[in-house]
């Protein structure tokens, strides 16, 4: 259904976005009017991204797969993670000492940064810390029986954490579930994680989260 949806109304979208860069292209600068078609088309825009997220997590986005670095990867998305976390947020980075490499979508995957980023600023409203970190992973019977996932093989690790404000028991078990929210009406969509959960699954990948209150929350990223 998430799919469906999202596919006609990206075709909407298309045509609303379109028809309002013709219209910017042929209205003066200082058109009194510039400023609230402009508007207009950024909204557009910003559905567009939604409907993208959508198709990830119904998994009928069609994936641009291709071999992807993961350390270069993270450092290049590292300015606009910054931005988005804001000033009062540290933002460390530590990269794996080889290079990861990941048959992927960089878009995805810089989407996936992206929500996590988004979800742990706003988990420090008064500050604090952010750490993106990779790592490589082996994954064998023991690691599969001690943990209760995975297939065997060799996989690059995505650790991002926070030290914000933490999720209990009952967020934890639900984090997932699309529509699934804690903010406010208004504040959020609640598909953030469940689009993240669907882009990791569409690459053939495994998530895992680990939160306490007051402590702060992890996300563990294992990518084949």
């Amino acid at each position: 259904m998430a799919g469906g949806i999202a596919h006609d109304f990206n075709n909407l979208l298309s045509v609303i976005i379109g028809y309002g860069n013709l219209a910017q292209m042929k209205m003066d600068a200082d058109d009194p009017l510039k400023c609230n078609l402009d508007q207009i088309v950024a909204a557009a825009e910003k559905a567009a991204q939604l409907t993208k997220g959508l198709l990830a997590f119904s998994r009928k986005q069609e994936m641009k797969q291709q071999p992807v670095e993961l350390n270069g990867l993270i450092e290049s998305v590292t300015k606009i993670l910054k931005r988005v976390i804001g000033e009062d947020i540290q933002l460390e980075t530590s990269f794996h000492e080889g290079t990861l490499f990941i048959n992927g979508d960089s878009g995805q995957i810089d989407q996936v940064l992206m929500n996590l980023a988004t979800n742990a600023r706003d988990a420090m409203p008064d500050g604090g810390k952010f750490t993106v970190s990779t790592d490589l992973q082996e994954i064998e019977d023991s690691f599969i029986t001690m943990h209760g996932f995975g297939k065997p093989g060799t996989y690059a690790l995505i650790n991002v954490s926070d030290s914000g404000k933490g999720m209990d028991q009952h967020t934890l078990q639900n984090i997932f579930d699309p529509f699934f929210t804690t903010k406010e009406v208004g504040k959020g969509t609640g598909l953030g994680m469940s689009i993240v959960y669907g882009i990791v699954t569409q690459h053939n990948g495994y998530i895992k989260v680990y939160s306490e209150p007051e402590i702060g929350t992890t996300f563990r990223l294992y990518l084949p």
